[in-house]
């Protein structure tokens, strides 16, 4: 079933699934980064991004531009681990306060994202 959303465009149901899917991955990959110990967050993040690496080609529109914002904030998610990991080996009380502020970054735009998706807008950066 299409449903047209106010910007016109018809409704691709199964991309819209798909993205509700991969958003709630995303969801329970940064609350468990928030959650000491709660570490499942590799294996879905995986699974979340290679979801949005091949079903990225088959959105259209404004359900194009969530696939390509989840893979950008995962991307500059990774980078800013990699960046701030040396912090734990000197400091680890600016390490620690680094990692939580990217991952309520990440948190941020996910939840961004799922209100977007859910009002059928686009995301931007």
């Amino acid at each position: 079933m299409h449903q047209v959303p106010d910007n016109g465009q018809p409704l691709d149901d199964s991309t819209h699934t798909i993205s509700w899917v991969s958003y709630i991955l995303h969801l329970i990959v940064a609350v468990s980064a928030m959650i000491p110990g709660a570490q499942v967050g590799p294996v879905l993040l995986v699974v979340a991004l290679l979801i949005d690496g091949v079903k990225k080609g088959d959105a259209t529109g404004w359900e194009r531009t969530h696939f390509g914002y989840r893979i950008r904030t995962v991307v500059w998610a990774a980078v800013l681990y990699l960046v701030t990991f040396p912090l734990w080996f000197f400091f680890v009380f600016p390490g620690w306060l680094a990692w939580v502020a990217i991952s309520i970054w990440f948190l941020y735009r996910i939840v961004l994202g799922m209100v977007r998706l859910n009002g059928q807008r686009p995301v931007t950066d």
